[in-house]
This record gives C-alpha cells, structure tokens and sequence, in this order.
C-alpha cells in the first residue's frame, strides 16, 4: 500500500513526521537507490527505504489500542472492493497497525490492533485458549432446545469445535440475546454455529477477549491498552 515516506518513516518509530520531512528535504533519504523527493508515496512492503544509508527499524515503537469496530467495516488492510476499512477509523494514529483476528463486515465490537507480531500471535494462538464472548441476536423457534445444541460440541467446515459457552442475556419473543464464549477463532465461527443450531443471527458484537472487555466504548471509536491490559496479555507469551 502507498503512503507517504514521512508516514513510514515515523510509523517506524525511527523520527517524527516532522522530523522526517526535514530529512527527505535534505535528501537523507532513498527509495530503492534513488534520492527521495518531497511528498513521495512508497510501499513498504516493496520499496528500500534507507534513511542516512540505514534501513528502517524493523520494531519501533509498539503500539496495542482497542476500537470498537462499527458494522460495514472489513478487517482487512487492503480491500480490493473498495469497501471501508477499520485503518480509516486510526489515521489519527500515524502508525501502521495490524487489526488482530478478524470480525467480519457485518460483525460489530472489540478489535485489536498493534504493530507487536509476538503480542498479536498470542491473542491468537488456539494454544493460549483466549476466551472470546460475544453478544448475540438470534431469532428462531424452540429457542430453548437451540441452545443446548450450542453447548454442544459440533463439526463446523469438517473440524470439531470445542463446546462453547452460552448464556441468555434476554428472551423476547422469537428471539434471544445470548452471550457465546468460545475459545477457538474460526472463519465466522459463531455465525455458523447459531446456523448449525437452525438459529439466525441479526446482530453479532464481540465484548471481551481474554482480559480485554470493550465496556463503553463508544462505536468507531478507539483507545490505547493501559500497561496492565498488555502485560496480562504477555503473561502467556
């Protein structure tokens, strides 16, 4: 993705903005063996950025926030259909950083990003079980029985989820809102879980994940991790 060289060169916790406008003007700086112009545009992903001759950090500094990513955003970094992407709600930030695990467009709530590799990993990883909760709207009949279905282990895209937990926030009629808790990520997982059960969802919003919990965070917007909220994190490094 093109962004501008004074971006890349600060997100890379190298120098300010600022800083490194000074520096292409003074021509420090070089995309793939020519001298950098002002206002130049450069993918880092393809582009040799060398600042005095130097590559760019490759760490900088971490960076771990929580959006509450609205409903018709795509978690991707990059959409080939144009559609809105969860980095325009962080432009403020100046920083490239990375949504952890995804919600799909339709899904709603608590979303990660950082630019800490290790940190996202464990959030991740099925090995560090991180619980996930999520509200969920559902309509359907014979609700009661549906939901002990959930509770069950069951065989979604021919893999055999672990059983969930699943607790009724309310009732009202046709419907439920429950609150699913599992410990796996899975393409869609809980949508295709409720499928399985013969329930339909309308409205999905991930709450917590691990320690994380969204609280009141107001939609589309974000917040940094407090230093407590990342640490309980890395204990399971």
């Amino acid at each position: 993705m093109l962004e501008r060289l004074q971006k890349i060169i600060s997100a890379s916790g190298l120098m300010s903005r600022r800083a490194a406008e000074q520096c292409i003007s003074e021509g420090r700086v070089t995309v793939n063996g020519l001298v950098a112009e002002t206002g130049q545009k450069a993918d880092i992903e393809k582009d040799r950025i060398l600042v005095d001759g130097k590559a760019l950090p490759s760490g900088g500094e971490k960076t771990y926030i929580m959006l509450n990513k609205p409903r018709g955003y795509v978690t991707t970094l990059k959409d080939e259909k144009g559609r809105k992407n969860v980095t325009e709600l962080t432009k403020e930030l100046g920083q490239r950083l990375y949504p952890v695990g995804r919600l799909d467009m339709y899904s709603e709530g608590l979303l990660i990003m950082t630019n800490d590799g290790d940190f996202a990993n464990t959030l991740m990883h099925p090995s560090h079980n991180m619980k996930k909760t999520y509200y969920t709207w559902v309509t359907g009949e014979d609700i009661g029985p549906r939901i002990e279905y959930l509770r069950e282990p069951m065989l979604i895209d021919d893999y055999m989820i672990s059983p969930a937990e699943v607790d009724i926030v309310d009732l009202f009629p046709g419907g439920a809102l429950l609150a699913i808790s599992i410990f796996e990520g899975r393409n869609r997982q809980v949508r295709k879980m409720c499928a399985e059960a013969g329930l339909k969802v309308t409205r999905l919003r991930r709450v917590s994940e691990g320690p994380l919990e969204l609280g009141d965070l107001k939609t589309g917007r974000w917040r940094y991790l407090s230093e407590e909220e990342v640490r309980k994190i890395k204990e399971n490094e």
